[in-house]
């Protein structure tokens, strides 16, 4: 069955790098303990993994946001990324304030050696919640796939959990690299199965999270980060099932360092968080050559979330004036950007805040085009 015709393209639009009649805005964990009506439907599913794994689950909580905030210009699967080394039979738990927990990490020879690409039926229930979603939108809002980077994955896998200091991970990369490589190459061609399913299944746009290159030295990012998101992108389908391009979203927290370099990569977008100025972002890689020129996502503090409306109405219009004058021709691809948090969003988050920020962006940056509002 053929999906819904899309009537709210502006995210895509601005991934192309094409004029928009505003600034298209989501944000990072948009479908989250922050709205009242998520926290019920997991109080239903019983733990994080049984909503995930649900299909009829994860459709609710994707399209809760949605049906909240109007202004919402896209939407993004319900999931996480640790579904694929979970597939891998690393055994993949989220207990209650302590965050996600592998019960056999991988940290010796024997266990890098037996690791392998997952058999992507593992992950049908994710494939099914992708197209299950896609309908349900009925064309309201474009659908974002993602998945974790091949770093960024490699991190929890050794370190068993989340980490304040990357001891393990890090000793395993300074003291035996051929062993993170090898991890690295196993997680790149994972992903790349695993986004390529997803955009079989439905998805419009796609995003890589590498939520922990920013851990890394100049050289380390390089070559165990960069160089394998490069590979996963160089795998990944241009089109979808319907025979429409399917945008590719990186994301670095803490990358900004390394824009020049990620100039290079093989996506439309480059997502930036709060760290980073987008004027010089947009210097260094939404202008000049349309051939490696990115879109950029971003990249408003969370934080801002919990100050009062008018401040998170001030801090908007900072946002957008650094990114500068919108591009509004037509007829040529220019500098577009995305609007965003640097981050996700924070579950004590008033959801009346988010509402504040949804409704000065769309405000604010239609002014800016000069369309009365």
């Amino acid at each position: 069955m053929p999906f819904a015709p899309l009537q709210n393209d502006t995210f895509l639009r601005a991934c192309r790098r094409q004029a928009t009649p505003w600034t298209p805005v989501w944000l990072m964990r948009q479908a989250g303990r922050y709205l009242p009506e998520y926290v019920a439907t997991r109080a239903k599913a019983g733990s994080f993994m049984g909503l995930a794994t649900n299909v009829d689950y994860a459709t609710e909580v994707t399209l809760q946001p949605l049906d909240r905030f109007a202004q919402l210009d896209a939407s993004i699967l319900f999931s996480d990324i640790l579904t694929v080394p979970d597939a891998m039979g690393l055994g993949l738990s989220f207990e209650a304030g302590e965050g996600p927990r592998f019960a056999r990490p991988v940290r010796n020879e024997a266990e890098v050696a037996a690791l392998q690409v997952p058999d992507m039926d593992k992950l049908r229930y994710v494939f099914d919640a992708v197209t299950s979603i896609r309908r349900a939108l009925n064309g309201r809002v474009p659908l974002i796939g993602f998945a974790g980077s091949p770093w960024t994955l490699a991190c929890y896998m050794v370190e068993g959990a989340g980490s304040s200091d990357y001891r393990r991970v890090k000793t395993m990369l300074y003291s035996r690299p051929d062993l993170m490589h090898r991890i690295l190459a196993v997680n790149a061609d994972a992903v790349a199965a695993y986004l390529n399913a997803q955009i079989d299944a439905g998805a419009q746009a796609v995003m890589v999270f590498d939520s922990w290159g920013g851990v890394l030295s100049d050289d380390a990012f390089r070559h165990f980060s960069l160089a394998y998101t490069a590979r996963v992108l160089a795998q990944l389908r241009p089109h979808g099932a319907d025979g429409q391009d399917v945008p590719r979203i990186v994301f670095t927290k803490g990358g900004g360092l390394w824009l020049d370099a990620m100039r290079t990569l093989d996506c439309q977008v480059l997502g930036v968080d709060w760290t980073v100025n987008l004027a010089r972002a947009r210097q260094a890689v939404a202008e000049g050559d349309a051939d490696t020129a990115k879109a950029l996502q971003g990249n408003i503090d969370p934080n801002v979330l919990f100050a009062p409306p008018a401040r998170i109405e001030a801090e908007v219009a900072r946002v957008l004036g650094d990114f500068g004058a919108p591009h509004t021709d037509v007829h040529a691809s220019g500098p577009t950007h995305i609007f965003n948090l640097g981050h996700g969003i924070s579950q004590f988050t008033p959801p009346e805040h988010v509402a504040a920020l949804l409704n000065a962006v769309r405000s604010q940056s239609k002014a800016l085009r000069g369309i009365s509002l």
